[in-house]
């Protein structure tokens, strides 16, 4: 587990090396979409995560009603099982109760089963095929 994981709001100033992170970790596998990944860093809210000082991941969140979507959550593949996605969800789920959420949604591929598997340890469950969602506490 990472011993120093700090999370911060993402900067306008940061829009390039955010995105050249994702696509250098990301950008071969399929349904990676450079137009995507611009318009959630460009348009939502993003949260990254630095292990001494480099970036480790993000994650980015946008507003659906009275629920959060989490758009992306990318950990660079050298972090993996270090806790960075743990902490980055649970920044996202921080921040989501301050707004007055009630319901955080993600949509995940069936196969991304690292993924399914951080999402349903975080409380989330599944409502259809590759939608899960947390109840947030009502503030």
């Amino acid at each position: 587990m990472a011993a120093d994981v700090d999370i911060r709001p993402g900067a306008a100033r940061e829009l390039s090396d955010l995105f050249a992170f994702a696509k250098v970790a990301f950008g071969a596998q399929g349904g990676w979409d450079d137009a995507r990944t611009l318009e959630a860093l460009e348009g939502d809210t993003v949260f990254v995560a630095r292990v001494g000082g480099s970036i480790a991941g993000y994650v980015a969140l946008r507003p659906e009603g009275r629920n959060i979507r989490v758009e992306q959550l990318l950990v660079a593949p050298h972090h993996e099982g270090e806790g960075v996605g743990r902490r980055l969800l649970a920044h996202a789920e921080g921040y989501a109760i301050s707004t007055g959420a009630g319901m955080m949604q993600i949509v995940v591929e069936n196969d991304n089963d690292r993924a399914v598997d951080l999402y349903r340890r975080s409380g989330f469950v599944a409502v259809s095929d590759q939608l899960y969602e947390l109840r947030l506490p009502e503030g």
